[in-house]
C-alpha cells in the first residue's frame, strides 16, 4: 500500500496529539527528568559491576557529574540539537554521558562496543555527529586505534577520550569535567517532541539504520518498564545488557524514571551474575536465551537456586519454550518478550499469566500499545491467521535518519510494518513464527544478511553468496554462509574469517558456518531462495 510523506507526518501528529491526551506523553525532557529524580530520588542509584570491583554512584551524585560534563561540552561548542555519539561499556562515565548530552539539549547515539571503524564511520557519517566519547582502551579492544582508523569526518570536532593518560589527541574526560568550573547551567529550551536519541540497527540492508526517538518516545518506554512492575520495593533489577543495545538504554534509565536500584554488568558473566543477584536483592533482569540458559547452568552447577530473582523477560532471539519451563521449574517466572530498536516493548506476557502464555508466546500488547495482523495488501487478518505484525504504541519511533526508509516501513494511520510474521488468539496474546526481514539475530545483536554477503563477494574465490539465520543453542541463532565459487576456487571457513578480521567488520558478524554449493535453490525469476537454506539448515540441527 502507497504512503507519501506527507501521510506519514500527519499521522504522526495525530497519534501525538492522542498520547498526550490519553496521558503517555508529557511535557518533561530526559535532562530535566533527570535532575528532577536526582533530587526527589537521593538515595537510588547504580552499582557498576566490574570484573572484581564495584562502584555505587547515586543519582545525585551522578547528576553532579553529568552536570559539569555537560557544561564542559557547551564549552567545546556542542549546542541544543547537535550529536553526540558514545561507545562506551557500561561504566559510569557512560551514565554521566548521556544525561549531559540530554542536559546540553544534544543527540545522543549511542554506539555497541563490538563496531569496528566500518561500522563507525558510516554511523557517525550519517548521524553528523559532532563529539565522540570513547574510552582508550577496554579489555582487548584498543579503542584508541580505532578511531585513528576512522574515514575522514568533516562533521566531528571533538574525540572526547575516557583515559588515565593523554592519547596525543582529543580531549580527556577528566579535562571535560572541569573546562567549565564557573559556569551554571541553564536549560537549552529543547522540546518533550525533540529527537533526542538515535540507535542504529542493522536491517534487510547492509547498512545500519538511524532509528528515531524523542524525549516522550523513550519516556514512554522507560516509564512503562514491565521487569520493573515486578519487583518487590526492596529489590533492585539486574542489567547485563550492553551499551549500545535499546535494551541496555532501557536498563541505563530506569533508576532515574522508575526510582529503583540497577545492578549494570560491564560485561556477561554467569557467575558473576548469580553473586550479584544474591548479593543485591535482583528481584527481575532481561536478557536473550543465552543469559538465562548460563544463569540456570551456573545456578545447578552450584546446587543452588537463582532467588531471589523471581522475574525475567527473555528476547532479541528465539526463545524456545523449554527454556521457559526450565526456569518455571527453577522458581523463576520467565516471558517471552516482543520489541524491536523501533518499537522496544510491544508485548510481553507477566509473571502472574499461566506457563503455556509465558512460554508460547510472545504475550499481550502493553501499555498503550496495539497490533494488527496484515495481508501483503496491508488489510486486516482473521484472528489466527498468520501475516505480517503491524504496530503503533506511545514508544513507537519517529522515523529513520534516512527519512526515505519510512515510506517503506508505515501504514497509513501510524502503523509500523514490523517485517515480522505472527497471528494472534481471541484473548489478544500474540505469537511470532517467522520473519521477512533478512536479518541474523545472534545473541540480542542484529545482523544484515546483506552485509555480510557484500564482505564475502569481495572474496575471490566467491561468486555468489546468500547467508541466513542458522538455529544455535547458545546464541539463539549464528551466522551461515551458502556460497557458489569461481572455476577452479576453493574456499575454507578459516579463509573465510581471515578475509572479515581483514574488512574491519565486527567478530560476530563472521559466518561461523560455510556450505559450498553448486547453485543456490532459485525461484523461476532467479532470485535465492533462502527460505529453502534455512529450512535445510533447521532440519539438520534437529537431525543432529
Amino acid at each position: 500500500m502507497s504512503i507519501t510523506p506527507e501521510t506519514v507526518r500527519s499521522d504522526r501528529e495525530a497519534l501525538r496529539a492522542r498520547w498526550y491526551a490519553e496521558g503517555y506523553f508529557g511535557q518533561e525532557t530526559m535532562g530535566q527528568q533527570f535532575l528532577r529524580a536526582a533530587a526527589e530520588l537521593p538515595d537510588t542509584g547504580y552499582v557498576f559491576a566490574g570484573d572484581d570491583a564495584e562502584i555505587r554512584l547515586t543519582l545525585p551524585q551522578l547528576a553532579e557529574q553529568a552536570t559539569r560534563a555537560c557544561l564542559g561540552l557547551q564549552r567545546l561548542g556542542i549546542r541544543a540539537g547537535d550529536v553526540v555519539a558514545v561507545q562506551v561499556p557500561n561504566r559510569p562515565e557512560l551514565v554521566i554521558a548521556y544525561y549531559a548530552a540530554w542536559l546540553a539539549g544534544a543527540l545522543v547515539v549511542p554506539i555497541t562496543h563490538i563496531y569496528d571503524a566500518t561500522e563507525m564511520s558510516f554511523i557517525l557519517r550519517q548521524s553528523r555527529a559532532r563529539a565522540l566519547i570513547i574510552p582508550d582502551r577496554w579489555r582487548a579492544i584498543d579503542f584508541t586505534d580505532r578511531v585513528n582508523r576512522l574515514e575522514p569526518l568533516p562533521d566531528l570536532d571533538q574525540v572526547i577520550f575516557i583515559a588515565d593518560e593523554p592519547t596525543g589527541s582529543g580531549t580527556l574526560w577528566s579535562e571535560l569535567l572541569t573546562l567549565a568550573p564557573d559556569a551554571e547551567y541553564a536549560d537549552p529550551g529543547v522540546g518533550a517532541d525533540d529527537v533526542c536519541c538515535m540507535i542504529y540497527t542493522s536491517g534487510t540492508t547492509s547498512a545500519p539504520k538511524g532509528v528515531q526517538h524523542t524525549h516522550n518516545t523513550l519516556l514512554a518506554e522507560f516509564i512503562g518498564n514491565i521487569s520493573v512492575d515486578q519487583l518487590e520495593p526492596d529489590e533492585s533489577a539486574l542489567v547485563a545488557w550492553p551499551a549500545g543495545h535499546v535494551a541496555g538504554l532501557i536498563g541505563i534509565c530506569t533508576p532515574a524514571t522508575r526510582g529503583v536500584d540497577v545492578v549494570l554488568m560491564d560485561r556477561w558473566d554467569p557467575a558473576r551474575a548469580l553473586d550479584l543477584i544474591k548479593r543485591h536483592r535482583c528481584g527481575t533482569t532481561s536478557g536473550t536465551p543465552l543469559h538465562f540458559n548460563a544463569l540456570l547452568d551456573e545456578a545447578a552447577r552450584r546446587g543452588v537456586d537463582v532467588s531471589p530473582l523471581h522475574f525475567g523477560v527473555a528476547g532479541a532471539a528465539n526463545v524456545p519454550a523449554s527454556l521457559v519451563e526450565r526456569a518455571d521449574r527453577e522458581g523463576l517466572a520467565l516471558a517471552r518478550v516482543y520489541g524491536s530498536t523501533e518499537h522496544p516493548t510491544v508485548s510481553s506476557s507477566l509473571g502472574d499469566d499461566t506457563l503455556q502464555h509465558r512460554a508460547f508466546t510472545d504475550g499481550c500488547a502493553r501499555r498503550g500499545n496495539e497490533f494488527r495482523i496484515v495481508d501483503e495488501l496491508g488489510g486486516d487478518l482473521p484472528t489466527g491467521q498468520e501475516g505480517e505484525l503491524a504496530t503503533r504504541g506511545p514508544e513507537l519511533f519517529v522515523g529513520y535518519r534516512d527519512a526515505s526508509l519510512d515510506l517503506e516501513s508505515f501504514l497509513p494511520g501510524g502503523w509500523y510494518l514490523t517485517g515480522d510474521i505472527a497471528r494472534a488468539d481471541a484473548d489478544g496474546f500474540i505469537t511470532i513464527t517467522d520473519r521477512r526481514k533478512d536479518i541474523i539475530i545472534r545473541g540480542g545483536e542484529n545482523i544484515a544478511s546483506k552485509e555480510v554477503e557484500d564482505v564475502l563477494v569481495t572474496h575471490p574465490a566467491v561468486a555468489e553468496a546468500a547467508v541466513v539465520s542458522k538455529p544455535d543453542e547458545k546464541y539463539g541463532e549464528s551466522v551461515a554462509a551458502y556460497v557458489r565459487l569461481r572455476e577452479g576456487t576453493s574456499l575454507t571457513l578459516d579463509e573465510v574469517r581471515a578475509h572479515f578480521t581483514g574488512a574491519g567488520l565486527a567478530r560476530q558478524k563472521t559466518p561461523e558456518t560455510l556450505i559450498v554449493l553448486d547453485d543456490l535453490p532459485r525461484t523461476p525469476s532467479g532470485k535465492v531462495q533462502k527460505f529453502a537454506l534455512r529450512q535445510q539448515l533447521r532440519e539438520q540441527v534437529r537431525v543432529s
